[in-house]
């Protein structure tokens, strides 16, 4: 059991890093696709937003229909989608279909998410779910960090169009890695079908999904932000467009080590209330610092090592908060709160870039965004019931 479950975990890693680094493609040639489409960085915004946003409409259904038909079918699906987007996004002329394009990856990108968490959650419910969760987590910053590492490169080498297609390629081979090497977890109880959340869920059981919906969609905002914005900025202020990209890849590679560790760090013991609480303020101090200093080499360092840390304790919020039985629908519903914003996010940043006139402005408002992460914590342990620790329920006792 120990072995297949590190197994699915594994699979489900690769094919989950090819998300993030096709969600990186619009953020890595940012200022090449301003200047070729002469649109505004509001339009920019969308398309980086995009696709996010059919998360608000299928998060939900998503977990529906995974119980429906199974997690591996439907995650296969969802790298259909991604990789069907990826083609159309990849080899159209016209803005419009490029839009479609994003739309149809995002959609599938949903899909995949949702359920590839409530598979991890029912593999690694009862012991190490927040290694687990922060190994899962972080494919999401290794496909960012690759993207921002190679697909500037390759678009200067190539073409934009090429580059593309390297992502759409890349969710193909996801796809087939699941269909080769994931299952569904034979001990999630067949019979323990969902509940309408309406009849599933407490108010209270639901004020604590949202604030931790809260907390994970305060965090992600930073750190999309801070990747889809920062080499646009850095443009900018100088830099070359594949040396932009290699710059701000050094802390998405960082955080690559940082996300694993916290996760480990509060599965020993140390408590996730201040872990969560330092490296939100830390993370925020640190985005500041990647426009108040003249080189921000050592800025985006930080932000890797700090800003990224506490993303394994956040994602197991949920799992605690939830009954095995609605756990599906939970994590649709936490994850819902996380697309609408985000798919907001990235456009009011550029929009507020473009009547600021300020590049620096979108990654100002990433780190308010962390600041408000540390308030939302504070108001989950507020409503938390006192018998119950925030060390407790990130550790499943």
């Amino acid at each position: 059991m120990d072995k297949s479950r590190w197994l699915v975990l594994a699979v489900v890693f690769v094919a989950r890093t090819s998300m993030g680094y096709q969600f990186q493609t619009i953020g890595s040639v940012g200022p090449v696709m301003v200047a070729e489409l002469a649109i505004d960085f509001a339009i920019l915004g969308s398309l980086i937003g995009i696709y996010k946003l059919p998360g608000v409409i299928l998060a939900f259904p998503s977990g529906l229909l995974g119980n429906r038909f199974g997690e591996k079918p439907m995650l296969i699906a969802g790298m259909v989608l991604m990789a069907v987007g990826g083609f159309i996004t990849a080899w159209s002329d016209v803005f419009s279909i490029v839009f479609a394009g994003r739309v149809i990856s995002g959609a599938g990108a949903v899909l995949f998410n949702v359920l590839s968490a409530k598979l991890i959650a029912d593999w690694f419910a009862e012991k190490e779910l927040t290694l687990a969760f922060a190994i899962h987590v972080n494919s999401w910053p290794l496909g960012i960090a690759l993207g921002l590492a190679t697909q500037a490169s390759l678009a200067q080498s190539f073409s934009v169009n090429g580059m593309l297609s390297t992502s759409a390629i890349f969710c193909v081979v996801g796809g087939v890695l699941l269909a080769v090497g994931s299952r569904d977890c034979p001990r999630a109880d067949e019979h323990d079908t969902p509940r309408p959340a309406r009849a599933g869920f407490t108010l209270h059981e639901f004020i604590l999904i949202s604030l931790a919906a809260l907390i994970w969609l305060l965090f992600n905002g930073n750190l999309i932000l801070v990747v889809s914005f920062a080499p646009t900025y850095l443009t900018a202020m100088g830099h070359d467009i594949a040396a932009a990209g290699r710059l701000v890849s050094v802390g998405t590679w960082l955080g690559i080590v940082s996300v694993p560790l916290g996760g480990l760090m509060v599965q020993r013991g140390i408590s996730a209330d201040r872990f969560m609480a330092l490296t939100f303020l830390a993370g925020s101090t640190a985005t500041f610092a990647i426009v108040w200093l003249d080189d921000p080499f050592l800025a985006f360092i930080a932000f890797g090592v700090l800003a990224w840390a506490p993303a394994g304790p956040i994602f197991a919020l949920p799992v605690a908060v939830l009954k095995k039985a609605n756990r599906a629908i939970g994590m649709g519903i936490f994850l819902s709160y996380y697309y609408l914003g985000i798919g907001l996010f990235a456009p009011l940043a550029g929009y507020l870039s473009d009547r600021s006139g300020d590049p620096a402005t979108p990654i100002t408002f990433a780190a308010w965004l962390l600041i408000g992460a540390l308030l939302m914590l504070v108001l989950f342990r507020v409503v938390s019931r006192p018998r119950r620790s925030l060390t407790a329920i990130v550790e499943l006792q």
